[in-house]
């Protein structure tokens, strides 16, 4: 059920590991060109000093049997999101697929508390405010950056795929404050930017992956209790991306586990988890 992306260009920012990740490799696994970018590179700083780079992605999207190009980006700077997309657009001509995988409000969450002391859910009128700035600024920010970068050259084609990856807010409340806010400012950009694209071609939409196992959601020990690979999401965008009928999807927020049931997608184990869902 791969679709066949060989002539996209792909961008997925946020993508030295995560969800991020499984999204670059799945769209190699289509044969997509995918650039690669966020801050930590083997010839530099590391996010937390953490294993994963942006080259490590390049190379797994070119195993996954794409084409991967890596670039050193800070997505909280406007002029370096400006300047990725010039050099972007002057390297390949176009790009097809953005994908705004960047997320910086678990840094420093080590399973049980944030770097501020306050555990997950802890009430807002007990804890600082000062934190959801750096929810904001590591999730939604980057998200529009990116977006307000790609958008000229996707409008001026017609033609193009803006995906947010968020989690979808619409059921309920999702535990925490800060981080019910920022995927909630998330959803509501993906839902705006689709209102401004959509008359010029272009689909923009957001993403919602279950608890996903990632590289930090193994290291604080919660492994176990994730439901789905980062490459479920990859492949749940990859599907998107070949889909001639996707501007139908504009301005939604889609899960994982319902684009797999749409698309007949697995995860990497070949199973097929169901939506997931906060709470009992």
């Amino acid at each position: 059920m791969t679709p066949d992306l060989r002539r996209k260009i792909c961008l997925v920012a946020g993508a030295s590991r995560g969800v991020g990740r499984g999204i670059a490799q799945a769209l190699g696994e289509a044969g997509a060109t995918v650039i690669v970018t966020a801050r930590s590179s083997e010839t530099g700083p590391r996010t937390e000093g953490r294993p994963e780079t942006i080259e490590d992605t390049a190379r797994i999207v070119d195993a996954a049997g794409g084409s991967g190009h890596h670039y050193l980006c800070d997505h909280t700077s406007e002029r370096a999101v400006d300047t990725l997309v010039h050099w972007a657009l002057r390297r390949f001509g176009r790009i097809d697929v953005a994908v705004a995988s960047v997320w910086g409000g678990s840094e420093g969450y080590d399973g049980e508390r944030y770097p501020d002391g306050a555990a997950w859910g802890t009430p807002f009128w007990r804890r600082s405010a000062e934190p959801f700035a750096d929810f904001f600024g590591t999730g939604p920010y980057p998200g529009l950056l990116l977006a307000r970068a790609v958008a000229p050259a996707m409008v001026a084609a017609k033609s193009g795929l803006l995906a947010f990856v968020s989690f979808d807010t619409a059921p309920g409340y999702l535990g925490d404050v800060f981080y019910d806010l920022a995927k909630a400012t998330t959803n509501r950009l993906a839902y705006a930017c689709a209102q401004e694209l959509a008359p010029h071609g272009v689909t923009a939409l957001g993403l919602s992956p279950g608890f996903v196992r990632t590289e930090r959601v193994v290291d604080v020990g919660h492994g176990d209790l994730a439901t789905e690979s980062p490459l479920y999401a990859g492949r749940a965008l990859a599907a998107l991306a070949g889909d001639p009928q996707v501007a139908a999807l504009a301005g939604r927020i889609l899960h994982a586990g319902d684009l797999a049931a749409r698309y007949g997608f697995t995860d990497a184990d070949g199973t097929r988890p169901a939506r997931f869902h906060i709470g009992p």
